[in-house]
């Protein structure tokens, strides 16, 4: 049996499949796209190798032997084994399998990220995709550590850019996000004022968000709220607002996601009277980091996307 399993080859297991398929060799041959003859005389070397008969041969066809079930039992586990192998490894090439590993900020996770990889599964459903939503400091630094495989953030000040491959940048359209039966829902827009006279949850001062929404208060000469409440949690500023009057500054796109009917129609969105943008981020990479196939289809799906403001098509690779 040693010597069996150092001779057999992948094409015999191949060989004994078919016959036990189709019942007959030339048949076999056919399907594996051999001659007659030479079909014949691959089934002699195998009888030879395994030092019996494989099939008994009728005139309708042929059967296997318990020699010829053994070898189709353990070939067929082989043959298996075998195609799944090479179905993962051009899955692989292809970009159908493997992991991809994301950070984003809030709005291009919402925004951009998500599409993407709904797009993404209609083909890749084996992709192994993480995703970290986070501060642009955080992503950035993950970036450097390898973390990631690209990310939508910011650039914090420090960080040497001749590393980076940056990508086409997105700004941040800024409304308010509160209950549905907050004073102010029922407005299309409210003056700065008037959203100053409530409680605010939002980001730490120091984040881009907030220093673009201080910055057209302080510009349009309306003082911010002294009542502030910061948090990084997505969770806690939904469960505040939603029982309390507090408003949110927060990105359009977010705010859409959330005050939709699918969503929850407790949450209403209202536009500030004067226009709030915050700096734009990016579709950033490091030049240093080898990503795999499916990472660079990921990739390539959020920068068509970031390219076209009508989001994903079905052209799209």
């Amino acid at each position: 049996m040693k010597k069996a399993s150092r001779e057999l080859q992948i094409k015999d297991f191949r060989l004994i499949d078919a016959i036990h398929e189709t019942g007959q060799l030339a048949l076999a041959a056919e399907q594996l796209s051999i001659s007659q003859p030479a079909a014949s005389r691959m089934l002699a070397g195998i009888e030879r190798v395994v030092g019996g008969t494989v099939f008994d041969r009728h005139p309708k066809g042929m059967t296997p032997t318990n020699v010829g079930l053994t070898l189709i039992r353990n070939g067929s586990n082989l043959l298996n084994g075998l195609d799944q192998t090479l179905m993962e490894i051009r899955s692989l090439s292809e970009g159908l399998a493997g992991t991809a590993r994301v950070g984003s900020i809030t709005d291009g996770a919402v925004a951009f990220v998500v599409p993407a990889i709904q797009q993404l599964k209609k083909t890749a459903t084996g992709a192994d995709i993480h995703v970290d939503v986070a501060p642009s400091d955080q992503l950035v630094e993950g970036l450097f550590r390898g973390e990631y495989d690209f990310v939508l953030s910011r650039i914090p000040p420090g960080y040497d850019k001749h590393n980076l491959d940056v990508r086409r940048g997105r700004h941040e359209d800024i409304c308010f996000l509160m209950r549905a039966g907050h004073p102010l829902a029922h407005q299309v827009s409210a003056s700065l004022a008037s959203l100053a006279s409530f409680e605010w949850i939002t980001q730490a001062p120091h984040t881009p968000l907030r220093q673009a929404v201080e910055g057209v208060f302080a510009s349009s000469g309306v003082a911010l709220p002294r009542d502030i409440v910061n948090t990084t949690s997505m969770l806690m500023m939904i469960a505040y607002l939603a029982s309390s009057d507090a408003i949110a500054p927060i990105p359009r796109q977010v705010a859409a996601l959330l005050a939709s009917d699918n969503h929850s129609a407790e949450l209403v969105a209202v536009n500030p009277d004067e226009k709030i943008t915050v700096s734009p981020y990016f579709l950033v990479s490091h030049k240093a980091t080898t990503i795999s196939a499916i990472a660079i289809r990921l990739r390539e799906l959020i920068f068509s996307a970031m390219n076209h403001p009508g989001g994903l098509t079905s052209g799209t690779p």
